[in-house]
């Protein structure tokens, strides 16, 4: 039978992911990356490239390793539980070399279009057509995996502010910043408080004159460490806490968060209380905003209601002078390859679980990584690719376009109850259940009852532990033999890089004399209460003699 051939759009984390898929389920892979290099968003530099997302050169991870890792290839254990964008990148090119990914990757190859060939319906095959050296060429495909990801076109709303084109200082996108240092001194006021903006107003705090923080909604901020210092998602994350929060209504378990966070300060008085309930819009991490809130360096501030030349004018009536306006204010995606077949287009917000276009009469283009898990994005991605590729294979069918839709609605109408209205949150899932959802269809989901027969002491940590991206590894199509000890050694992975600092051994010269000093002082408390049980008795002692002496000599006289 002829090896299908697929085409990969994108070598960043979704990407990778869906090379290794197709290499282990004997497929073709050919990935064509517009740059030089894999890593996509986690890849820095000064100047992205256009249609790419730029990130700062501080830019850290706020998913946890074992949260974060492909299911069959663990961050090492002294890796940081939190990466750094130079540490993700090296985690990448590890996996990528691992599994020998490099050679069906294409560089500075851009893709111009993705069209159905004529004979689609009875095919389902692909004209791709790419540039690369100045020369476009034609390949056809059986199949095409786009993993360009959702940040690639900043959003930035201009005329939503009225007055900025007149504003004699600087603005500019969160997308090109880099750096604080051509800031400081400065007066900047940062407008949006996703994750980049509290990251963004924070860094830039350290060295401007002042950072005003500007957002309509508010937020709830989460930090990375949670109780005990152990990363917030690995206490969280778990089957157990989504058992219990699935017997809970939900304005109880808005309630604890809600309760819990403001623990760690009150938000209203920071000026952070949220218009909405914690789990109902997009969650923000910054360990160090309210520190620098209660420092002065950061001032929240309400809405910018409108811009003069020189300053910022907000909806509760106060002018702050600024020199820098920083939006903060997120992205949007777009698929230019795809622009003259409007169908596909169209579907982008009903699209299967997130993945495939229900309208296409062969189920053979596939979108990864296109939605907002609250949790990490690789092995979400990496799931959807191992689904994907059994359905190219056709050993998993999909249901018709009508039952597609219908599930397609029905969960539009569930994220209408749940979430706020948003752009952002129209691709939102939650983490195990989304994972669990995509697991079942392709024959992976962890059997709870069949470990607790067999293997009692993996089904405590499968769901009393972190919901690790290894449980989906543990059986069914792809199933890997390390999954069992990743699992049982994941805690070990987590502290590996924080015990850094080596204690002595218990044999030690201060350690013997540690113990000597116990054993005298065991020794001194012995002799303190033998002697005063003595003198406690000895009173009593002569006094008894006494009258014995008393009751011979009385005898004697009697007698």
């Amino acid at each position: 039978m002829k090896v299908k051939r697929i085409a990969v759009i994108g070598a960043g984390v979704c990407g990778l992911g869906a090379i290794k898929s197709c290499l282990e389920a004997g497929l073709e892979p050919t990935c064509f990356e517009k740059g030089s290099d894999i890593g996509g968003l986690w890849r820095y530099e000064e100047t992205p490239d256009s249609g790419r997302a730029g990130i700062y050169k501080s830019l850290t991870c706020n998913t946890s390793k074992e949260m974060t890792a492909f299911s069959d290839y663990p961050v090492p254990d002294h890796f940081p539980n939190y990466m750094h964008n130079s540490k993700m990148m090296e985690y990448l090119r590890m996996y990528a070399r691992h599994f020998g990914l490099m050679q069906h990757i294409e560089f500075l190859a851009k893709v111009c279009s993705v069209r159905r060939c004529p004979d689609f319906s009875s095919s389902g095959q692909w004209r791709v057509v790419v540039e690369a050296d100045g020369k476009q060429k034609s390949y056809i495909f059986d199949g095409v995996m786009i993993c360009s990801g959702h940040y690639t076109e900043k959003h930035l709303p201009l005329q939503e502010f009225a007055g900025i084109q007149e504003f004699r200082g600087r603005y500019l996108h969160s997308r090109e910043y880099k750096h604080p240092d051509a800031f400081a001194g400065k007066r900047v006021v940062v407008i949006g408080i996703g994750n980049s903006g509290a990251d963004v107003a924070v860094e830039i705090s350290r060295v401007a004159e002042q950072v005003f923080l500007s957002t309509r909604r508010g937020a709830w901020i989460w930090k990375r460490v949670w109780d005990d210092g152990n990363p917030m998602d690995t206490v969280l994350f778990t089957r157990y806490n989504r058992a219990v929060q699935k017997l809970l209504p939900s304005f109880l378990i808005n309630r604890w968060a809600e309760n819990k966070l403001n623990t760690q300060f009150n938000h209203a008085n920071y000026g952070l209380q949220a218009a909405h309930r914690v789990f109902s819009y997009q969650t923000v991490f910054s360990d160090d905003l309210p520190n620098r809130i209660i420092t002065g360096r950061v001032l929240m501030k309400p809405n910018v209601k409108e811009f003069t030349k020189t300053s910022a004018i907000f909806e509760d009536g106060t002018e702050e002078n600024v020199d820098v306006v920083l939006f903060a204010t997120g992205y949007t995606f777009s698929f230019p390859f795809l622009e003259d077949d409007l169908a596909i287009l169209g579907s982008q917000h009903s699209m299967y679980k997130f993945v495939f276009p229900p309208q296409l009469e062969k189920p053979t283009l596939a979108f990864l990584g296109i939605l907002q898990p609250a949790g990490a994005l690789i092995p979400t991605s990496e799931l959807q690719s191992r689904w994907v590729v059994r359905v190219f294979q056709g050993l998993k069918k999909l249901p018709s376009e009508t039952d597609m839709m219908a599930e397609v609605n029905r969960r539009k109408t569930k994220m209408a109850r749940e979430f706020m209205e948003s752009p952002r949150d129209a691709h939102r899932v939650q983490y195990i259940d989304y994972m669990d959802e995509i697991a079942s269809e392709l024959g992976v989901k962890p059997s709870l009852f069949s470990l607790l027969l067999w293997d009692a002491k993996l089904a405590k940590e499968v769901f009393y532990g972190p919901c690790t991206p290894y449980q989906y590894r543990l059986q069914g199509p792809g199933k890997w033999m390390g999954a069992r000890a990743a699992i049982l050694t994941q805690r070990d992975r987590i502290l590996k890089p924080l015990r850094t600092r080596v204690l002595q051994p218990s044999g030690s010269s201060s350690s013997r004399w540690l113990w000597v000093a116990r054993v005298c002082a065991v020794l001194f408390l012995s002799a303190s209460v033998v002697i005063i049980t003595q003198m406690v008795l000895e009173p009593e002692k002569n006094q008894a003699l006494r009258f014995e002496v008393y009751q011979k000599e009385t005898v004697n006289e009697l007698m």
